[in-house]
This record gives C-alpha cells, structure tokens and sequence, in this order.
C-alpha cells in the first residue's frame, strides 16, 4: 500500500535531500519525550572498520605480554616497534576485571579527556539479535545478524538495524519523536549531516539536512547573476522552481512545491544564521573530520536564534579497512580523530555547553586480534568512546576480553562476538537524549532482547 504522503517522502524528498536540501512532514502521534533544555547527539561514524585491539591496549604487564606475543609481527612495524611499546602507551585510570588498560600516544588528547572524566570507553559494542557466546554463534543456537563481515551492510546495521537497503535508522527514528514532540520550531535542523546523506538520520517523518563543512548547499542557477550570460536567469529559474503563479491544482504538485519551497527557505534561513557573528573561538587543526566538527559547532552556536532543542548530527571520516600498512596508516588516523574531537569538546566548553552534547563513535565493525602480516582483517565487535560533560568518564564500561584467542567470545582469529549490542548502546545515549522508556522501544525495535544495566552509569 502507497499514499501520497508516503510516496512523496521517498520519491520527491529524497531528491530534494540528494541535492542538499531537505524539509519536514507533519507527525501524527504525541509522544513524551523530554525537551525542556538543549541536548544534541553528534556521531562520528569511523567508515572501514577501526581496529580498536590497538586504540585500547592492554597495559598490565601479563595483559601486556599476551598481546605483545599474538601482534608482535606488527607491532614491530609500528615507528621501528616504539611506538607501542608498552612503557610509551598512556595509561588509563581505573581497570577491567583487575587488568589494566593505555592508548596509544596519537590519542594524547583524548587521553586527557578521559582522565579529566569527560570521556568514557564502551568496551566489544557491535550489531547483535540477541547475546551470543562462541557455543552458540558455532552452533547456530542463536541468532546472528545477517551479512556479517560485509562493509556496506554492517555500517546499515549499526546504522539502522537491518543490512543494506534499510530506509530508516535508529537516529532519524529519534528525531521523528523529537519532532513528533514540537522541540523544534525549525524541523528541518532536527537532524543535520555534514557527510553526505545518511540512513542513520533518515526517520519515518524526519530527513536529514545535509550541509557541507563550509555551510549551506547552494543552487547553482539561483546564486549566481550572470548564469548563461543573462541576469535575469537567476529569478527566472527561482519562479520555475518555487511555482510562482500556478494554480496547483494537483494536489501531488502542491505538496511537491511545499516540499522545494521549504527547502529553499530552511537553507537560506541557515546561510543567513551563519553569516552572522557568533562562531566559537576554538582552533580547529584542519582536514575533513575536523572541518566537519567544526562545521556542527558553528551551527550549535546558533540553537538559540533557530529555537532549537534537540539535534542529532551524523559526521564521518574513513580509510580504516587497514589490511595493509596498518602501522603507517593507522597511527595518522588516529591522531586525526584525537585532534579534532578534542577541539570540538573544547569549543563546546566555550559555548558552554559541554554537558548538552554528546559525541559518540561508530564504526562497520571491530577487527581481529591476530594480523596477517602488515594489517588486520575484518571483525565484529569493537570499543567506542563516548564524550561529553554529561559522561560519567574515567571509566571503561561494557567489558574488553582478554588479549587471546580461543576464549569465550572469540568467534574466531580474535574477531569479538559483542558483548554489548548496537541496541544497548543506542538506548542508553537516548535515554540521555530524553526518550521515554516507551519511545525507546518504539526506535529500536529489538532493545527487549537485552539487559540494558551494563550501561546504566555512561550518564
């Protein structure tokens, strides 16, 4: 079955998001979530699949020397085997079952962060159906997610659930019950992407506005003066596409014009919000995550004069899936997202607004513990950081098993069978976020199939 409004949304829309615009459909049904104060989620999306075996290392010398004995063949690779020499890792506070974790020194920022409480990690995240163990993933007693190991349909199931060819995911889903909340009178910048189009932030009512780290998308005909050598094609092309003087007697085409119109209006309207003074201080160190980040600052800034409430922003950064030349690769990444998460956190605190942000990492999925000469293979569960003032950090959360393989959640070449599903983790960030117990389960579908107290302390 197909309505108009259905069919608009995913025919007309979708067109109008692909060229960098986007709009909003009415909601039909009242829900509760919390939106008295200001509060956005910013994920950053890490494409190819990190090895987070080398973003939390152990640190406690037995830990220390399993590990070193599984990757020492890499290791050796990484600054002629400095660099992740055990006495040059960063040591993190507190420990994991009596074992002791670093991070690797391109992530001295971050460290910090944690350190100082405002980051904590969430320790083997990844897509489940239900908890699984290496007995029963073996056996087939459990159910597994489908496709695992494939890029594309790993980053659409921790996106939204499903393998490739999902239409919405669980963070456009959220601000289908913000928007169904009234948090924001300008709708359209409920959720925002500075990657590109994204599933994550596609709702059943909700798309994601797309912008480019340098601002709103613009249309070519309708900015310049002088496009083929005539002025007046800029106000022409403008009256053809916002319908001037038609009758619309079809109902689909009043709707379609609606839909342009807005779009117009909402980037105009944002163009205009950051022309004007008010962009956080804080140096950002340059480069395509950062600008991004950067790029979400800037519009935060502007939550006031846009009357917003609750955001939800998508950035993205990639060239993780280090088969190869992982110790030369690798390390730049790492220092890449080190920097630029920590200058947006610290333009955060500028605006003071530290504790009304979370940013949060995602990833395909995890990689193997064992390597295959210069690089790792593809994996299933992997460790995340959550950021923000609002986090009660310092501390590793979920768990991190032990630096061998063949234990009980080793599905096999140290690949990690989670321990913690994609659901828990997007649960406990929309809790904070202000959903309801209620509205939770409406947005992730299989959330009842899981204990949901392994991150009651993240906030």
């Amino acid at each position: 079955m197909i309505n108009r409004r259905h069919f608009l949304r995913t025919s007309c829309l979708g067109l109008g998001v692909g060229a960098g615009f986007a709009s909003n459909l009415a909601s039909f049904n009242a829900f509760a979530a919390d939106t008295d104060d200001y509060k956005a989620l910013v994920c950053v999306f890490l494409f190819g699949a990190m090895d987070s075996h080398d973003m939390v290392l152990p640190y406690d010398q037995s830990s220390y020397n399993q590990f070193e004995g599984i990757r020492e063949p890499l290791l050796a690779q990484y600054d002629a085997g400095v660099s992740r020499r055990r006495g040059n890792l960063l040591r993190l506070n507190g420990n994991v079952g009596g074992r002791q974790f670093a991070l690797p020194q391109e992530l001295a920022p971050l460290h910090e962060l944690y350190q100082q409480g405002n980051m904590a990690f969430v320790g083997n995240v990844g897509p489940m159906i239900e908890p699984l163990t290496r007995e029963t993933y073996r056996s087939g007693a459990a159910r597994r997610p489908a496709k695992l190991f494939s890029h594309n349909d790993q980053q659409s199931t921790w996106m939204a659930s499903r393998p490739e060819g999902a239409t919405t995911g669980w963070g456009g889903r959220f601000a289908d019950i913000m928007q169904a909340a009234d948090a924001n009178p300008q709708a359209a910048f409920t959720s925002m992407s500075v990657s590109g189009n994204s599933v994550f932030l596609t709702g059943e009512t909700v798309q994601p506005f797309v912008v480019s780290s340098s601002g709103a998308a613009s249309v070519r005909g309708l900015t310049q003066t002088n496009t083929l050598g005539s002025r007046e094609f800029s106000t022409a092309y403008q009256s053809i596409m916002r319908d001037t003087g038609a009758n619309r007697n079809s109902l689909f085409r009043r709707d379609v014009v609606d839909v342009v119109n807005s779009s117009l209006d909402n980037n105009a309207l944002l163009e205009e919000q950051l022309a004007l003074p008010g962009d956080p201080m804080t140096a950002f160190p340059g480069g395509r995550l950062s600008s991004q980040l950067q790029m979400v600052a800037r519009t935060i800034a502007r939550r006031n004069s846009l009357g917003m409430k609750r955001q939800i922003f998508f950035v993205a950064t990639g060239g993780f899936d280090t088969h190869s030349a992982q110790a030369t690769d690798l390390p730049v990444l790492q220092a890449d997202i080190a920097a630029s998460v920590r200058s947006f956190y610290d333009s955060l605190v500028e605006m003071g607004v530290e504790n009304s942000v979370t940013t949060f990492t995602a990833s395909d999925f995890g990689r193997t513990l064992g390597v295959n000469g210069d690089g790792t293979d593809h994996g299933w569960g992997s460790h995340h950081m959550v950021v923000g003032g609002a986090v009660n950090g310092g501390q590793i959360l979920g768990d991190i098993p032990p630096p061998e393989l063949g234990h009980n959640q080793d599905a096999g070449r140290g690949r990690l069978i989670p321990q913690l599903s994609v659901d828990q983790y997007a649960a406990s960030l929309g809790s904070w976020f202000g959903l309801s117990e209620g509205e939770l389960n409406d947005a992730i579908p299989g959330l009842g199939n899981f204990d949901r107290s392994a991150l009651a302390n993240l906030f």
